[in-house]
C-alpha cells in the first residue's frame, strides 16, 4: 500500500511540475538507477497558423488538408486530433517512432507544403513514475 501511495504522490508531483522530492525511498532510488531511457510511442504535434496568414488562405487549402489527414488516420498514422480552443490550429497525436518520422508525415500535408503553419513536435511515451508501481514494497 505504501508503494502505491508513493507512486501516486510521485505521479501527482510530476503532473503538477514538481521535479524534486525531499525524501527518496530505496525503491524510488532503485527505479531511477535502473530506469531505461524514455521509450517514444508517439509524437504530439501542435500546429499553429503563422502570423499574417488569413483565414481565407487557410480555408482555400482545407479540403485537401482534411482529405489527406483522414487518409493518415485510416492508415493508422494519426491516432487522435483536436482543434485548438484558441482557433489558431490543431493538435495531433501521431503514431511515429521519433520526431523525424513525424516531420515527414506533417511536411507532406498541404498546409505545411504551402508554408501556412508552424509545427511544434513533442515525443511522448509511457509515464515514467508508473514504474514505481512495479517495484517490490
Amino acid at each position: 500500500m505504501k508503494a502505491i501511495r508513493n507512486a501516486a504522490l510521485t505521479l501527482a508531483l510530476t503532473l503538477t511540475g514538481v521535479t524534486t522530492m525531499t525524501e527518496h525511498s530505496a525503491a524510488q532510488a532503485q527505479v531511477q538507477a535502473q530506469a531505461p531511457s524514455l521509450t517514444t510511442t508517439g509524437v504530439m504535434v501542435i500546429l499553429t497558423v503563422k502570423p499574417g496568414i488569413t483565414r481565407e488562405q487557410i480555408m482555400a487549402v482545407m479540403p485537401d488538408e482534411i482529405r489527406q489527414t483522414v487518409q493518415l488516420y485510416l492508415n493508422g498514422k494519426v491516432r487522435e486530433w483536436y482543434s485548438r480552443s484558441d482557433g489558431r490550429g490543431a493538435v495531433f497525436l501521431l503514431d511515429a517512432r521519433d520526431d523525424a518520422e513525424a516531420h515527414a508525415i506533417m511536411d507532406a500535408l498541404p498546409l505545411a507544403r504551402q508554408d501556412l503553419i508552424d509545427h511544434e513536435y513533442i515525443a511522448v511515451g509511457p509515464l515514467m513514475p508508473l514504474r514505481l508501481l512495479m517495484t517490490k514494497p
